[in-house]
């Protein structure tokens, strides 16, 4: 971490309000310099936490624009820093003189979330509060913005700092146990160390719930639609897309590969992949097709089966055990209201629709946006990423696998360890663990300002 240290000790600057013309432009500076720069631009001292309305100049005394400079103190600020805000109006030209000057007085270009970096180093928030903040900015929906908020506001972190002291706990007991081994105290003995345990892993396993519900507003679903041939699969990918994108027939096995379409459903992001339909067939094309379909429901995160009302049969599918699927009743528009009840309770269907005559489809989209946690994320869901779901998975496994040690009564050393394997992959999501090239990558993601 040392390069980076050397590097937090200048000063940084960046335009931190967004790209094109706006009512007001901000230009952020942070770092030791920062009042003295502010001094040279403003020709006064900045008293902290006031507003002060005056001019902008430049080298030669002339003003570059007129707003409001505000001046936060170390460590009283977003960064932990020295941090001076000027703002003015948001011209391109006229923020890009700004910026300009204050180089000139001795900061430098900010890197991509270079401010959000040294509020992390200076323990102003923890890893998972500065992911939030990219989050936030790059919301697609409302759902998302406020598990974005929630995360941001360290919600997320303090649900894993209380699952991380029950771990330390459980490490002290067990290493008191191998402390004493010797002695008439048997501590292993104890029952309520096995509960506490269970209970550890029924926390994670509402935190994981939570956790991905709010990667999958984030980074959105990857939606398969699997089915028969000619179930209408490719019809249902044009009407999602509201496109021509597949090619449709009445022939069998039109469909020979992957297609795939990125939509949006109220601002929460659906990646659709069309495959090739599931069938019985000497065509060594439509085999490879078939191959492929496969391998693409095997990686899913949701599975649309569909069901040909018309001719209803259900594709032999073994889907893993963690992937998810909605049986969708696709030609509704060829049976009977009566007859289209019995196939829905026969095949077990969640919503019956027309992909041609776009008949239920808002009752699909509506079932698609409650699968990518849409409607849950009014309470409690937080902004996530898959790094902290793997952190948190691997976590959950260490301490299953602590409890299997527990329950065996033998070897409390390795249960010892299993809790501080557990312990260490939930540090990687506050950061404390985290090497300085995957903090680099993080950073890098981030909008140039913050």
């Amino acid at each position: 971490m040392l390069a980076m240290t050397n590097q937090r000790t200048d000063t940084i600057a960046a335009i931190a309000s967004g790209a094109g013309r706006a009512g007001i432009g901000i230009v952020r500076i942070s770092g030791p310099l920062a009042p003295e720069i502010a001094r040279g631009i403003c020709r006064q001292d900045l008293t902290p936490r006031h507003a002060h309305y005056l001019c902008f100049l430049d080298e030669g005394e002339q003003s570059i624009d007129k707003g409001i400079a505000l001046f936060f103190a170390a460590p009283h600020s977003m960064t932990g820093e020295h941090v001076v805000e000027l703002q003015g109006h948001g011209g391109p030209v006229v923020l890009d003189m700004l910026l300009r000057r204050v180089v000139q007085l001795g900061a430098r270009p900010a890197r991509p979330g270079e401010f959000s970096e040294r509020a992390f180093f200076n323990d102003k928030l923890d890893l998972a509060q500065a992911e939030a903040i990219s989050d936030l900015i790059n919301s697609s929906s409302v759902a998302a913005a406020q598990a974005a908020v929630r995360s941001m506001s360290g919600d997320f972190s303090r649900h894993v700092d209380v699952i991380q002291e029950e771990l330390i706990a459980l490490r002290v007991w067990l290493e008191a146990a191998l402390d004493f081994s010797e002695e008439d105290i048997d501590f292993l003995a104890e029952p309520h160390l096995q509960q506490r345990t269970a209970a550890l892993i029924e926390q994670f396993d509402s935190l994981l719930s939570r956790a991905e519900q709010g990667q999958r507003l984030r980074d959105g679903l990857t939606i398969v639609l699997a089915g028969a041939a000619n179930a209408g699969k490719s019809s249902l990918l044009n009407a999602l897309a509201g496109t021509e994108s597949a090619i449709v027939t009445d022939i069998e096995g039109t469909t020979r590969d992957v297609l795939r379409e990125q939509i949006s459903i109220e601002g929460v992001p659906l990646h659709i992949v069309d495959t090739a339909g599931l069938r019985a067939t000497d065509d060594l094309i439509e085999q490879e097709g078939i191959r492929r379909a496969r391998e693409q429901i095997n990686s899913a995160d949701h599975v649309l089966m569909l069901i040909d009302a018309s001719n209803p049969v259900m594709p032999e599918i073994e889907l893993p055990d963690d992937i998810s699927h909605t049986v969708v009743i696709n030609k509704r528009d060829t049976q009977s209201d009566e007859a289209l009840g019995r196939l829905i309770a026969e095949f077990g269907a969640t919503v019956a629709i027309s992909a041609k005559s776009r008949d239920g489809m808002d009752q699909l989209k509506s079932h698609l946006l409650s699968m990518a946690g849409h409607d849950s994320a009014v309470e409690g869901v937080y902004s996530a990423r898959r790094r902290h779901l793997d952190a948190l998975r691997s976590a959950r496994v260490s301490t299953d696998a602590a409890l299997a040690r527990l329950r065996e009564a033998s070897m409390p050393e390795l249960a010892a360890e299993e809790l501080r394997l557990a312990q260490q992959s939930l540090d990687q999501i506050s950061g404390r663990f985290d090497s300085e090239d995957l903090l680099g990558r993080i950073f890098s993601d981030f909008c140039i300002g913050k």
